[in-house]
């Protein structure tokens, strides 16, 4: 475990190395982010981490602000915020040549926001159940997460949590009650800057778009795909939100072979960095 400063805040950081290599190039880094209010870093240690490692991608999983064992200000919880902090820890990890971005739920808004900002320094970007940010997106995120704060608060909640699926459970959703009640989630991720369709049209970064067919935000893959030059979109069968969990071997398919495809190869004697 690592705590780095990167934007004014310790973010807690963790690396797999890749476990097999190839040749004398560096292997490609892959960056993991989560989702937001009971996710973590943890997550993708019980899923693709281990597995993207084992197939010769160094991996970096890291906790967004305010959640797992990153500090938690009191405010500054914009998605620019996000992107500052992500661009600060690869500026600090100074990972070899560009990314390839993999983000669950909100970790996709904040991956496709990163490469929105900076084309040249990512590989590849694959959003798991997720959407980039507009203001239809904005005013979504608004219901949500003021009716979150609202449930978060009701009378007998964490003792119905912990009778239905246990101690862990509970304790993921208190500290999602403490993000929504002690700092400005609820305001600030709402008043986020956002990407018009024009804005999305220019992001010319591979894009691969992973949707659960029970999903609302399926209906998004086709209109996804027409704005891209360069994209992807499957709708997995029989999942809703949590693809990341209930399809963790098709996703991570998927994945690795966009990856795979979207790995430059460096000519002889070139470094990478």
């Amino acid at each position: 475990m690592a705590m780095i400063d990167a934007n004014g805040l310790a973010l807690h950081v963790e690396r797999i190395p890749a476990r097999t290599t190839t040749g004398t190039a560096p292997p490609p880094t892959v960056v993991l982010v989560h989702g937001m209010l009971i996710d973590s870093l943890v997550s993708y240690y019980f899923t693709l981490a281990p597995r993207f490692a084992a197939a010769g991608l160094d991996v970096i999983m890291y906790d967004l602000r305010g959640q797992g064992l990153s500090e938690r200000p009191p405010a500054g919880y914009r998605l620019e915020d996000h992107l500052d902090d992500l661009e600060a820890l690869l500026d600090r990890l100074d990972p070899a040549g560009p990314v390839h971005l993999v983000g669950n739920s909100y970790g996709g808004t904040i991956a496709f926001g990163h490469a929105a900002r900076h084309p040249g320094r990512v590989a590849s970007v694959s959003m798991i159940e997720s959407e980039p940010a507009t203001a239809a997106w904005a005013r979504k995120m608004a219901a949500n997460l003021a009716r979150g704060a609202e449930e978060l608060t009701r009378d007998g909640l964490f003792e119905e949590l912990t009778e239905k699926h246990g101690k862990h459970v509970t304790k993921r959703v208190r500290s999602a009650a403490r993000l929504l009640h002690s700092t400005n989630t609820v305001r600030d991720v709402p008043a986020s800057r956002v990407l018009d369709e024009d804005a999305i049209r220019s992001v010319g970064t591979p894009v691969l778009a992973l949707y659960g067919a029970e999903s609302d935000l399926a209906a998004q893959e086709g209109w996804l795909r027409s704005l891209l030059p360069v994209c992807r979109t499957v709708v997995l069968p029989d999942q809703e939100h949590w693809v990341l969990v209930g399809a963790t071997e098709p996703a991570g398919d998927l994945i690795l072979e966009w990856i795979r495809a979207h790995t430059p190869v460096p000519a002889a004697g070139d470094v990478i960095r």
